[in-house]
């Protein structure tokens, strides 16, 4: 099989590949992954991810993630402008909306509320307006809201668009993601048995508009799923899609990583 894939969501920077990041990205180029985009979730995650695009010939997106919203002050957004200048910097992101972690008494961890949340999205959607950057969006059961937010800023100028990461608004919004020019990432849960609407979402989604991701070490597909998630597993996604699609691994492969190319400005290197 073909394979020059590009992993365009992946937490590199995380804790769970602190002891082998060297064999993970090693394993990732065996299995034709030829890049991956690490999204910050925190200014400190931010800065570690322009660090390692630095280091290992990566890409990065930086940006303060919904739950974290709190910890979105001028000052932080002025640094996450300072880090955007990086040329290895793709993207705004991961920057969202997430109302699940909110209702959830029994974290242990302080949570953005939903209104805070969405002055954080604002914040960071005009950052990325103002650097000509797309943006990588989370989107937790706040799907209406986040339509809402999404085409008033795309309405706000030209070249504002995006992917939903890890994209869970189901088949009856996938025309109106589709419509604001946002394209469509899908990870692991594609394999999973019960995930009763992807399937549908795979289908359906223009091909020239799907990305694909791991949100390693998140999401692991089968057959490792409860493992540690990693860009190696990155061709399971891939295979797992094009049977739905009942297409040639190959051709989504390769048209999935022109996606990629043309939506982050990532060239041949």
């Amino acid at each position: 099989m073909k394979t020059e894939l590009i992993d365009t969501h992946v937490h590199l920077y995380s804790h769970a590949y602190a002891a082998d990041l060297g064999a993970v990205l090693a394993r990732a180029v065996e299995a034709g992954v030829v890049t991956c985009i690490v999204p910050g979730t925190t200014l400190k995650d931010s800065r570690a991810a322009v660090a390692l695009a630095k280091r290992q010939s990566l890409y990065a997106a930086v940006g303060i993630h919904p739950t974290e919203a709190d910890n979105l002050t001028p000052q932080s957004l002025d640094e996450l402008r300072a880090l955007a200048q990086h040329p290895r910097v793709v993207a705004i992101g991961e920057i969202g909306l997430d109302y699940y972690w909110p209702r959830q008494t029994k974290r242990d961890w302080p949570c953005a509320a939903p209104a805070r949340q969405r002055e954080a999205l604002q914040a960071q959607l005009e950052l990325a307006a103002e650097l000509h950057l797309p943006v990588i969006i989370h989107d937790r059961e706040a799907h209406e809201d986040m339509l809402e937010i999404l085409a008033a800023w795309v309405a706000g100028g030209a070249r504002r668009n995006g992917t939903l990461h890890a994209y869970d608004g189901g088949p009856e919004r996938l025309a109106a993601v589709l419509e604001l020019g946002f394209y469509i990432g899908m990870d692991g849960p594609i394999t999973y048995r019960k995930s009763p609407e992807l399937p549908s979402v795979a289908r359906q989604v223009p091909l020239e508009r799907l990305l694909l991701e791991t949100d390693g070490p998140y999401l692991t597909p089968a057959p490792h799923r409860g493992q540690r998630n990693e860009p190696a597993y990155l061709p399971l996604i891939a295979q797992r899609i094009a049977e739905l699609r009942g297409m040639p691994v190959e051709t989504l492969i390769e048209t999935t990583t022109a996606n990629a190319r043309q939506l982050f400005g990532i060239s041949e290197e």
